[in-house]
């Protein structure tokens, strides 16, 4: 009597497992959910003064969550206009230098005008014209030399243009701005915790569309393409949840069956790897299995 009811009772869970689906009640294909799952770092050194983020908030794009010390930072900014300001005074008393040369250049090239008229009516002499054009060419030696001794100036300053865009980038880069629309996974960092660049803050992917990933045969590539409509199924309480699935992505080379697919024959076939987007109403996680259901 024993053995006819565990016999009745194994015979009463496979008719419950293969009631539901296809022909053969068996899904044309088994995977597992995920997502893009992007891990947000820290792009500056400091100390951690804000970090509103918790696991499970949902953040939208470009929100601002926090931001790391920008002090030491804003004072260096503030050393290097003082900088700055010093070279340029320099730089003007070069400059006026400069500026006071070509206004003897200037006279000397009007009284060199005058002599060649001068000449021209015989009126003037050829050493007058010597000397004015020898005076010309001692004051351009001059301006060549106040130039030269004005480029390192110049330079410096070029310098210091450059290292204060740097610094507004580093101030810029140590708001911490979140990057898309998703939701927060895991908590890396806590506030006035001391962080360095490169350091993981949190992980955050958008679940509002899933992707399962699943392994068909090649015998079934000829009944699904991309853009088509799927149903994919999970376990429920009492029975399957169904969901509406679009073909998003399959895979141009095959592969070896991974050893989520339960059977040793399926496990030595080749396949090839295709993804369902899956509209998630809260019920689907990263990680879960689901069954595959092409429509014919």
């Amino acid at each position: 009597m024993k053995n006819y009811n565990y016999i009745l009772g194994i015979s009463m869970l496979a008719t419950t497992l293969f009631s539901c689906g296809n022909d053969s009640g068996k899904a044309d294909g088994y995977g597992n959910f995920e997502a893009t799952e992007i891990t947000i770092s820290a792009e500056n050194n400091g100390k951690l003064m804000r970090f509103d983020v918790n696991e499970g908030d949902e953040l939208e794009k470009n929100q601002i969550i926090g931001y790391i010390d920008t002090i030491p930072l804003t004072l260096k900014r503030e050393q290097l206009e003082v900088s700055k300001a010093l070279i340029s005074s320099k730089s003007k008393g070069v400059l006026s230098q400069i500026n006071v040369l070509n206004a003897q250049l200037k006279t000397a090239s009007t009284n060199k005008t005058r002599v060649e008229n001068l000449i021209k009516d015989n009126a003037g002499t050829q050493k007058q014209l010597d000397d004015i054009t020898g005076e010309m060419d001692v004051i351009k030696s001059q301006i060549r030399s106040v130039e030269v001794q004005n480029a390192p100036v110049v330079n410096e300053l070029k310098s210091i243009d450059i290292q204060l865009k740097q610094i507004d980038d580093q101030i810029k880069k140590s708001i911490i701005n979140n990057p898309i629309n998703g939701t927060v996974l895991t908590k890396y960092a806590e506030p006035n915790e001391i962080t360095s660049f490169g350091k993981p803050l949190y992980k955050i992917a958008n679940l509002g569309i899933m992707q399962l990933r699943v392994y068909i045969s090649e015998t079934q590539l000829a009944t699904i393409k991309i853009g088509q409509e799927v149903t994919v199924k999970i376990d429920d309480a009492d029975s399957m949840k169904t969901y509406k699935g679009i073909v998003s992505w399959i895979a141009s080379e095959a592969e070896f069956t991974p050893k989520i697919i339960q059977t040793k024959e399926e496990r030595v076939a080749l396949v090839y790897a295709a993804k369902i987007d899956v509209t998630n109403d809260g019920s689907l996680k990263i990680g879960m299995p689901a069954e595959l259901w092409i429509n014919n």
